[in-house]
């Protein structure tokens, strides 16, 4: 696939076929997050991943709308220190994670492989899924897997807010 297809092509998929991820696509996935970009090449980030069916139900809880989690062939976790809310270093890694997350889930659309995303709430549950250190929390879960309802294709007409409205160039 190309790039902007790709890109084109990505959503949140929320239901996944069983059919398992071959190692060279979840390598390649976690290769994409893995050179993500960072501020000063600070690479905040460690990466989790799971693909044992229980373990992914667990991880499901973190969060009220993970259930999708469980249903997945592969969830990566990203996990960061836990830096005190509102610090800049906090703010710098939340970026860096966004931009390693949507690598990975472009890199996975490349490949025809769908994912979501989720949020964390239950820290503690999540700690011990994943066998987190101390001074570490699970910020963000990324599911994997391919699509149950329809393949991944360029999605011609987006739900997204008018272009017009959204680009101002050169003054808002």
């Amino acid at each position: 696939m190309e790039t902007w297809d790709a890109i084109t092509s990505r959503r949140n998929v929320r239901d996944y076929g069983e059919r398992p991820l071959p190692e060279e696509a979840l390598d390649r996935i976690l290769r994409a997050g893995w050179r993500a970009p960072s501020s000063r090449n600070w690479q905040p980030w460690d990466l989790v991943v799971v693909t044992d069916r229980e373990q992914l139900t667990q991880l499901s809880r973190v969060w009220q709308g993970g259930g999708h989690i469980a249903q997945a062939a592969a969830a990566v976790g990203l996990v960061i220190d836990a830096y005190d809310a509102g610090s800049r270093e906090r703010e710098i890694a939340l970026y860096d994670l966004g931009q390693a997350s949507l690598q990975m889930m472009v890199a996975a659309a490349d490949l025809g492989i769908g994912s979501g995303h989720s949020a964390v709430q239950d820290q503690d549950l999540a700690r011990e899924v994943l066998g987190l250190p101390q001074g570490k929390i699970l910020q963000y879960v990324i599911d994997f897997g391919y699509p149950a309802d329809r393949p991944l294709k360029p999605i011609q007409r987006p739900n997204r807010r008018p272009f017009e409205e959204v680009v101002h160039r050169g003054r808002f």
